[in-house]
């Protein structure tokens, strides 16, 4: 079962991926990581560690809250 947490993760991380036109290849590549790696997280198969957390977030050029904060829409 999907938590609500690693949800919003998902769907933060694709968001913040996309706008900065990065496949997943590429943001792997700028963390250290592998390319399904980055997929099953945006899956929500990915139970990553805060240190994970704040390689994306680095890689991305953002807050790591900012990918565990639910969108306000």
């Amino acid at each position: 079962m999907d938590s609500p947490l690693r949800k919003t993760l998902a769907h933060n991380l694709r968001h913040e991926r996309s706008l900065r036109k990065v496949s997943q290849e590429q943001l792997a590549d700028l963390c250290g990581l592998h390319r399904t790696y980055i997929g099953g997280i945006e899956r929500c198969e990915r139970n990553i560690t805060l240190a994970t957390l704040e390689k994306i977030a680095e890689a991305l050029g953002v807050n790591p809250i900012n990918l565990l904060k639910e969108a306000q829409e």
